[in-house]
């Protein structure tokens, strides 16, 4: 490696491990429910629950993101009473994560795959969080995962993870 190659690969990372990624926040709009079995006049109160729900991810998901305030966030994730959700529980797993609580972290993101195991920024978040636990070969096995899903290797989920499994940066995801 030459001299100029050696001090580029250096700076990428150093602007890697500085900048917080765009693409490291959880899904903004989170998926729907399952659809219910309610009767046509039951729909208004779907919707209008529908939109709290909405509405109320969004706030968690600002005060995580935009304020760091990851307990708070917690609490307001909690409130929907929708960690069936694999947004909502990824979301909840990031926030324990971030607040250095392993085993929580784990325990939602688990969840969250058990809801939908094809949740792409799940598979990316437990990867991170297997990174940073020292299981590089776990998290291997979760950028596969993304791979397969994503359908290639240049999905924003993929590049995440494989620059912290390369570089041990999963700490500043």
């Amino acid at each position: 490696m030459t001299k100029a190659s050696r001090l580029l690969a250096f700076a990428l990372l150093s602007a890697a491990l500085i900048a917080p990624p765009a693409f490291a926040a959880p899904d903004s709009d989170p998926a729907p429910p399952p659809k219910s079995d309610a009767k046509s006049g039951k729909k208004k109160d779907d919707r209008k629950s529908e939109q709290r729900f909405q509405d109320g991810y969004r706030a968690a998901y600002a005060t995580i993101y935009d304020r760091a305030d990851y307990a708070a966030g917690i609490d307001q994730l909690k409130a929907l009473s929708r960690d069936d959700n694999a947004s909502v529980a990824t979301l909840i797993g990031y926030s324990y994560r971030k607040l250095g609580d392993m085993k929580l972290a784990q325990a939602y993101y688990e969840r969250a795959l058990k809801t939908d195991p094809d949740h792409v920024r799940t598979w990316q978040y437990y990867g991170l969080w297997q990174v940073e636990q020292g299981h590089r070969e776990r998290a291997r096995y979760h950028l596969d995962r993304i791979a397969a899903l994503c359908g290639n290797t240049s999905c924003a989920e993929y590049t995440s993870l494989a620059e912290a499994i390369a570089g041990g940066a999963g700490g500043s995801y």
